[in-house]
């Protein structure tokens, strides 16, 4: 991966404070090994610092101080490491059904010695719910369908707490087609967010649906299976 924009250096600093080198050695395993097991495309890999750390990185402003945050579908870390080194006061888990994702992210964790933890499962799976529901938040990057997504995701957040799902060009289309369905799974009304303008181009789309105080958990988990 070629070293970061020297002119971005400012950029980098606001975004990660002093863990930008432990954020660049993330960005340099991404674009290495992550490239040599399958978990990034080979030709992200001179990409990886904008189109990855930093675009995920950026949602940290929607994030509440001391969050518990879940990931969901984790893959190569994205986006809860990069919001674990903008937040260091977060608590993180990423959960990752693959067990080869898996042993990447906690050798990676372990490398950069930050306090991640790695659940291996899913989402909708019981054993997750229990271990980890009453999260502040629970995020996602590029897993499922809205409607879907928010089957897994809801029942994972304590009421009041906010889905982060990081979308591309189509989010809008998503929110109005799946509005209907995320409310019935307990949702509020789903809205967008574009993050950090002025430091990444384009922003980042965010698709933020709150959990609804007394939302039915239970009947979210099963259509989310469905």
């Amino acid at each position: 991966m070629p070293d970061p924009d020297p002119a971005g250096a400012d950029r980098d600093t606001t975004v990660f404070g002093e863990r930008l080198p432990l954020a660049r050695r993330y960005a340099e395993h991404l674009a290495t090994s992550g490239v040599e097991r399958g978990l990034v495309g080979p030709r992200e890999a001179d990409r990886v610092w904008e189109r990855h750390v930093l675009n995920c990185a950026v949602v940290a402003v929607l994030v509440p101080d001391g969050a518990r945050i879940v990931d969901v579908g984790s893959g190569a870390g994205l986006p809860g490491i990069p919001l674990a080194l903008a937040l260091p006061d977060a608590h993180i888990v990423l959960v990752e059904p693959l067990a080869r994702r898996v042993e990447w992210l906690r050798e990676v964790i372990a490398d950069l010695g930050v306090a991640v933890e790695v659940e291996r499962g899913r989402a909708e799976e019981d054993v997750v719910r229990r271990r980890w529901e009453g999260a502040d938040v629970v995020t996602s990057r590029a897993v499922a369908p809205l409607a879907r997504l928010a089957g897994w995701c809801l029942p994972l957040l304590r009421p009041g707490g906010s889905m982060l799902a990081i979308k591309g060009a189509g989010a809008a289309d998503e929110v109005e087609r799946d509005t209907a369905a995320v409310r019935r799974l307990g949702g509020g009304v789903p809205r967008i967010e574009r993050c950090g303008s002025g430091i990444i181009d384009p922003p980042s789309t965010v698709v933020v649906v709150e959990r609804v105080a007394g939302a039915p958990a239970r009947a979210a988990r099963r259509r989310g299976r469905a």
